[in-house]
C-alpha cells in the first residue's frame, strides 16, 4: 500500500514538470521571435521618395504634397490597409515596400482605404 501512495504522490508532480516543460517549449520561441521582430522593425531604413519602386507608384512623405490625381485629401498611410506599423508611429512597414518603413503620413497609388 506503501508503494501505491508514493506512485501516486509523484504523478502529478511528473504532470505538472511535463505540463510547464511543453509550454516552456512554446512561449519562450515565441517570445524571442517578438523580440527579434521589434529588432528589425527599428532597424527598417526609410523609404525614399527617389527609390525605384517609390517613384513608380508615386510616394510622397507627405501626403497632401501629392500630385497625383489619384490622391484624395484625407488619404495617408497610417489610414491604409497596406500599412502594417503603429497607427501612432511616424514611421512604419508597408505591405508595397518590403524591408523599408513609410511615412505614416506619406501616400502612394497602391493607398487602400481600411474599412
Amino acid at each position: 500500500m506503501s508503494n501505491n501512495r508514493s506512485e501516486s504522490a509523484s504523478a502529478p508532480t511528473r504532470r505538472h514538470f511535463l505540463s510547464v516543460a511543453v509550454k516552456s517549449a512554446v512561449l519562450i520561441p515565441m517570445a524571442g521571435m517578438g523580440m527579434a521582430r521589434m529588432a528589425v522593425a527599428a532597424d527598417l531604413p526609410h523609404l525614399s521618395p527617389s527609390d525605384p519602386t517609390a517613384k513608380a507608384l508615386s510616394y510622397v512623405e507627405v501626403a497632401s504634397e501629392s500630385k497625383s490625381s489619384a490622391y484624395k485629401a484625407g488619404d495617408a498611410c497610417d489610414n491604409c490597409a497596406l500599412y502594417q506599423g503603429d497607427r501612432k508611429a511616424d514611421w512604419g512597414p508597408c505591405a508595397v515596400f518590403p524591408g523599408k518603413d513609410v511615412s505614416a503620413k506619406g501616400w502612394c497609388t497602391s493607398y487602400v482605404k481600411m474599412s
